[in-house]
């Protein structure tokens, strides 16, 4: 119980997160109140563990969820309903750039300017979050391919610092990232 009481905010969100999945998967608007709420506890969480750029990382799904709730309420073009697509090769080429840039950029910040114990890792993880929730609130298709990989190499690394509930969690997120893949997917051959 004594471990309980002092990883509860940890727990809690790692309970909003099995929430933000569902929710995700079945494409409902309280993704994104979910995954506020869950990214508001885990700036706390990595901030606490030394995770420092799954932090900033943290504050960026607060603002992004703003971003996903009022784009999925508004639509796009005219459009009220947001459908899942795949993505282009135009931008797959843009979000490969953003990816290595913001890798880059988050790399040496990490290694120059704080005591993190997984530069390399955290900067990874850290980058491809941010390019795949973009493309989550855009509803694009592939975004579950690098979250499958990004909850992957993110359980390792939290497995590295005890996170034993954010763990779970994680394998959880990459086996339901696989789910989420193949129901998006066949959502797009229905149409």
């Amino acid at each position: 119980m004594r471990w309980l009481s002092v990883n509860y905010i940890e727990v809690l969100g790692a309970v909003l997160g099995f929430l933000y999945i569902f929710f995700s998967i079945r494409q409902n608007i309280l993704t994104w109140l979910t995954g506020l709420i869950t990214s508001a506890l885990y700036i706390y969480v990595f901030f606490v563990s030394k995770f420092y750029a799954d932090m900033a990382l943290q504050v960026y799904y607060v603002l992004v969820s703003i971003y996903g709730w009022y784009h999925w309420i508004k639509g796009t073009g005219g459009e009220k309903v947001i459908t899942v697509t795949r993505t282009r090769p135009k931008e797959w080429i843009w979000l490969t750039m953003a990816s290595v840039v913001l890798f880059v950029i988050i790399y040496f910040i990490l290694r120059d300017f704080t005591d993190s114990p997984v530069p390399m890792g955290d900067a990874t993880t850290t980058a491809l979050s941010i390019v795949a929730t973009w493309m989550l609130a855009r509803k694009m298709l592939e975004h579950w391919l690098i979250w499958i990989f990004v909850d992957a190499l993110s359980m390792c690394l939290y497995i590295y610092k005890s996170l034993w509930p954010t763990t779970i969690l994680f394998l959880v997120y990459t086996v339901m990232a696989y789910v989420g893949y193949v129901k998006w997917k066949k959502e797009i051959h229905q149409d």
